[in-house]
């Protein structure tokens, strides 16, 4: 098999690489391929023999791009979303098509949280006290609401499609017993949250879902956070919003019309980051292991490997608490893993001299809270690290 995967995917190589010499015993066929490329360039021509086509989001799957290959069995998209693929046209060519749902839910509520520990010192916040908005009740929100409970921080969730399944479930024991609000309900807490994807038209869109109608309703004391698609905040209206002398603070880790970036709405943000929330190494990774255990299925065999086989060790693989847990505590211990004050400095300094998706491609290795192991002392009797998603022994 020739598979062609995006370069951004971390381990593609070592999970796919014993896959595309396959050859199902039959004698003869020509030498597999594992073939790297550049997402947001990809063609037609270049992916006209491939078997298996591995893509991130910002690959346009669609007739264009396949229109010269008769071959192709499967695509993979190491991401939640799936807005940047065609799935009418690769059902009808009976393509298979598999997604990696969650795979950087943990790394994005991850982002959020150190977002708002940033926030919350700058501006002398105590977190507990706050109420977060949440909106989008799915794999990455769902996270950030764990992460929120196991600090005492009190939130909502707006998300209409989980409501209304919920209420079409008339089971005595509902899998899902969220309680959901509307979105108004969501826009009037202290912190917004949004975790949805690109829906454009439809009963529930979300294109522009946060526009200059939803922007009027915001409190001057309100942080706003999207670490989901661009196209959710009308970002013109948002820099209007700004320009007048709004004060809600905002946090952008995406942007319409990506990669061109609106440059002067970036001058009004608090943080400002080229669409890296989701780009720990495990949520990166997961991505790539997900695919490989789909086409594993789809090839009948056995998966060989689990992203475990391949992860390092953090840099800092361990500390020992010997205090009760307090915010300073979880400033120190989030800033430890992921500091998002990076990341702003260097969009800030860089976006303009290397690009938007050269940024993406020369992401800093970063680690998700699981990488570091917390030991608690006798003296330390609360366990919220552990339940923030820190590993222990």
């Amino acid at each position: 098999m020739k598979i062609y995967f995006d370069e951004n995917m971390p381990f593609a190589k070592e999970f796919f690489s014993e896959l595309c010499h396959l050859n199902n015993g039959i004698a003869g066929e020509e030498q597999g391929e594992l073939v790297p490329f550049s997402g947001r360039t990809l063609t037609a021509a270049q992916v006209a023999d491939a078997d298996v086509l591995l893509v991130r989001s910002i690959t346009q799957v669609n007739e264009q791009l396949l229109h010269l290959n008769d071959k192709i069995s499967f695509v993979g998209s190491a991401t939640i979303g799936t807005d940047h693929i065609d799935l009418s046209y690769l059902a009808k060519r009976n393509i298979t098509f598999h997604s990696a749902p969650g795979c950087n839910a943990i790394s994005v509520a991850e982002y959020v949280l150190s977002a708002l520990v940033v926030l919350a010192e700058r501006y002398l916040l105590t977190l507990s006290s706050l109420t977060v908005g949440i909106v989008g009740g799915g794999n990455t929100g769902t996270r950030l609401s764990e992460k929120l409970t196991a600090l005492g921080i009190e939130h909502k969730i707006c998300d209409p499609l989980l409501a209304e399944k919920q209420k079409q479930d008339n089971s005595q024991n509902p899998t899902d017993q969220r309680h959901y609000v509307p979105l108004v309900d969501v826009l009037a807490c202290d912190v917004i949250s949004l975790h949805v994807p690109k829906v454009v038209g439809g009963e529930h869109p979300t294109n522009k879902l946060i526009n200059a109608e939803n922007l009027a309703l915001l409190r001057e004391d309100q942080i706003l956070i999207s670490a989901c698609r661009g196209d959710v905040i009308d970002n013109h209206a948002l820099l209007a919003l700004k320009v007048a002398g709004h004060g809600v603070k905002v946090v952008l880790d995406v942007w319409q019309g990506e990669p061109d970036v609106l440059e002067a709405l970036i001058p009004y943000t608090e943080i400002a980051t080229a669409h890296i929330a989701g780009y720990s190494l495990e949520g990166k990774a997961r991505g790539s292991e997900m695919l490989y255990q789909a086409l594993c299925q789809q090839l009948t065999i056995s998966p060989k490997y689990q992203l475990a086989n391949f992860l390092p060790s953090a840099s800092i693989p361990a500390i020992e608490i010997n205090q009760d847990f307090n915010q300073i505590l979880l400033n120190q211990l989030v800033k430890m893993v992921y500091d998002v004050r990076r990341d702003d400095a260097i969009f800030r300094q860089q976006l303009f001299v290397q690009g938007f998706d050269s940024l993406r491609k020369n992401y800093p290795v970063r680690r998700e809270f699981s990488a570091v192991t917390v030991n608690l002392s006798s003296t330390a009797y609360s366990d919220v690290p552990h339940r923030l998603g820190f590993n222990k022994n």
